[in-house]
């Protein structure tokens, strides 16, 4: 039971810690251009009319839900721990 809540307790707090860069990530695939020349953002000089913003609102929108989906899944991923180790020790 104590190993399954560390465990538990241990992937909550590295895949919080991931949200932020995954977000950044996804941003960055959203605004760039390609891989070898990235637009750091959508004003950015040179980069008008060459990212994702522009040429698919709908694609930039379902890309920007990523970092929630990731969250929502690390927040399942804790509840389901927690839930399994306390109905192994007969709580719940």
């Amino acid at each position: 039971m104590i190993a399954n809540l560390i465990g538990g307790f241990v992937a909550i707090l590295i895949g919080s810690s991931l949200v932020g860069p995954v977000s950044t990530e996804v941003n960055t695939a959203a605004i760039s251009r390609n891989n070898t020349s990235p637009c750091t953002s959508i004003t950015q000089v040179g980069c008008e009319n060459s990212h994702l913003y522009l040429s698919s609102s709908w694609g930039a929108t379902v890309l920007k839900l990523v970092p929630g989906f990731f969250a929502l899944g690390i927040l399942g991923i804790g509840i389901a721990v927690t839930y399994s180790s306390l109905r192994q020790a007969g709580v719940v």
